[in-house]
């Protein structure tokens, strides 16, 4: 396998003319039909001009492709010195070393790119680089050197690097094409010496890059054919060797390897060494931030970390709704350290919302710590984090990843998510919420879930025990007046208490608002089903007024006893009935009632 990289941001017309023209020789004349080759670019980005093939005519047709005319006018910039330069009549010659370290760094994170791209392919690769040199600015540019090494070291990558201008001639007065030089360094033979300075500057880490990935580097030629045979040579007939190691450490740390033979006489070339794996302890606070990200972006989800989820939504206006999202993970999934009197742990949570388009719209990023006095009570319950996302109408997906700081386990959770345009809904309510508890909050914000000092904690599972309390809570906007608003609950079919159990206590307001003369007259309860039978219907709730004035909404938190209820497995339908228009909802939700 060989990748064809060519930097268009180090290269002029004449010299990407002589790569392209080398590269297509090869592909006419030296291939060999077990090559796969790639072409890969780098211009105002990086783009992979052609995936790996054999295809002669696709090879040669991106390579003729190459527009010579359109630099990308990422050369090296002058130091700000002016003995020994071109005398160009410019009042002052700028000082461009900050822009030489971007781009220096530029093509190294994309030599980098390109090794973490192919890790995932075992066999040997090898990388030709077409470039007229990479200057460095003394050790600025060193861990983004290391940083690529690295990355083609872990991919089995060998990097060889061309110096596409070929074999040169320093003049001592300067070339013809350029003007006369400043100073006195063209008499002295200081100009020379800074000529062949800068040519080695600019080549050292073309060796640098070839000698520590086990490639070579072809420099001072213009046979450009040389650097094909060398990398045909050195891949088409290798030994491979492999062995376990004695060192268990999973430290992540560079680990040497030398080879010997009997022989002498033979030059061997192989590998210097490898990074040996590194456990989820010895990770660095980037890595285990990037572990995240990976797992964010896969494919795959995790498992190992059981992780449960529920989402709902509220309307704060008519292009803005609040999203409460609840995430559970079971308590004896979690390993606690004991730390003085308490037992403590960690997790962190990352999320992603996408839109239609798979862009990233929101995003949640929280560390959850844990202290407690003893982990023996939450080994048997759920540790449950909350948090919220403003998000307009329209249809999501949201993908939210935990993992635990002890061992490093991870896991995800994937749901769609779509909230409703309200705007031509007949009866506009909320998503209904199930809880079976009620805590002290001095939140403040949208979250509507916090009211009057008291926040409702969502039950995720759905799963709730006899002598609990089962709270309902949802939201109707925007409900009709009602002219004729004298009736009461309990008056006429649509108001009778239906089943025989205790009434549930309710946060809508049931008196009509004085010197209201259209008032709402919003209808609702809840009705549980234990398979085709009705087994209870809580009482009629009857709501004349919006109380919720800033979000035009009527609200409605339920508590229903589940002493009435027996163990089992209910479908649970909330009737809500806007008596004024006529129109009416009937959501259905499914719970369980344990003993």
């Amino acid at each position: 396998m060989i990748i064809l990289f060519f930097d268009l941001t180090s290269m002029q017309p004449d010299e990407m003319d002589r790569a392209a023209k080398a590269a297509e020789n090869y592909v006419s004349k030296q291939m060999q039909p077990a090559d796969l080759v790639s072409v890969v670019s780098l211009g105002s980005e990086l783009l992979v001009n052609q995936d790996f093939t054999s295809d002669h005519d696709l090879l040669q047709k991106t390579l003729h492709a190459f527009n010579t005319g359109a630099g990308q006018g990422f050369e090296e910039g002058a130091a700000g010195a002016t003995e020994g330069t071109p005398d160009t009549g410019q009042a002052f010659t700028p000082d461009d070393t900050e822009y030489n370290i971007f781009n220096t760094d530029r093509r190294l994170e994309a030599l980098r790119s390109i090794g973490e791209q192919l890790s995932r392919v075992d066999q040997k690769k090898s990388l030709i680089y077409f470039s007229s040199g990479m200057n460095r600015t003394g050790v600025e540019n060193q861990s983004e050197l290391r940083a690529a090494v690295n990355a083609a070291v872990r991919a089995n990558l060998s990097i060889y690097t061309l110096d596409i201008r070929g074999l040169q001639a320093m003049v001592p007065g300067g070339e013809a094409q350029s003007a006369s030089l400043r100073g006195t360094s063209a008499y002295s033979g200081r100009a020379t010496l800074n000529q062949y300075n800068a040519n080695f500057s600019n080549q050292e880490t073309l060796v640098t890059l070839a000698g520590d990935t086990g490639g070579r580097a072809f420099l001072d030629s213009n046979d450009f054919s040389k650097i094909f045979r060398g990398v045909q040579e050195d891949t088409s007939t290798y030994y491979v060797l492999g062995y376990h190691s004695s060192n268990p450490a999973r430290d992540g740390r560079y680990r040497h390897i030398a080879v010997q033979i009997n022989r002498p006489g033979l030059k061997l070339e192989y590998r210097r060494g490898y990074y040996a794996p590194a456990d989820f302890q010895h990770a660095t606070r980037d890595d285990r931030e990037r572990q995240l990200e990976e797992e964010l972006s896969s494919e795959l989800p995790s498992t190992d970390l059981p992780v449960y989820l529920s989402t709902g939504y509220f309307r704060l206006s008519d292009n803005k709704f609040f999203v409460p999202l609840s995430v559970v993970v079971p308590g004896s999934a979690i390993p606690f350290t004991r730390n003085g009197e308490q037992d403590k742990a960690t997790l962190d949570v990352i999320g992603v919302v996408l839109d239609e388009s798979k862009q990233a719209v929101s995003r949640v990023r929280d560390t959850v710590k844990l202290a407690l006095n003893t982990s023996a009570e939450v080994q048997r319950k759920n540790v449950q984090y909350d948090a919220g996302l403003l998000l307009p109408p329209g249809k999501y997906h949201l993908k939210l990843v935990v993992r635990e700081n002890q061992s490093g386990q991870m896991g995800s959770f994937e749901t769609d998510l779509v909230i409703p345009d309200m705007k031509t809904t007949p009866l506009k309510m909320s998503s209904v919420v199930l809880a079976s508890q009620i805590q002290p909050s001095n939140r403040k914000g949208d979250n509507p879930l916090v009211r009057d000092g008291s926040e409702l904690i969502p039950n995720v599972t759905h799963v709730f025990s006899s002598g609990q309390h089962l709270y309902f809570y949802y939201e109707v906007y925007d409900p009709a007046r009602d002219t004729n608003s004298n009736s009461t609950a309990g008056n006429g079919p649509a108001g009778k208490a239906a089943g025989n159990g205790p009434s549930p206590n309710t946060q809508a307001t049931n008196s009509k608002a004085p010197g209201n003369k259209a008032a709402i007259h919003v209808l609702t309860n809840v009705a549980f089903f234990h398979g085709k039978t009705k087994a209870y219907e809580t009482p009629l709730v009857e709501a004349k007024e919006i109380n919720v004035p800033n979000r035009h909404a009527s609200v409605f938190q339920l508590d229903v006893p589940l002493t009435e209820l027996k163990p089992g497995f209910y479908t649970c339908q909330i009737n809500v009935i806007d008596d004024a228009s006529g129109h009416f909802l009937f959501p259905r939700l499914a719970l369980l009632v344990r003993q």
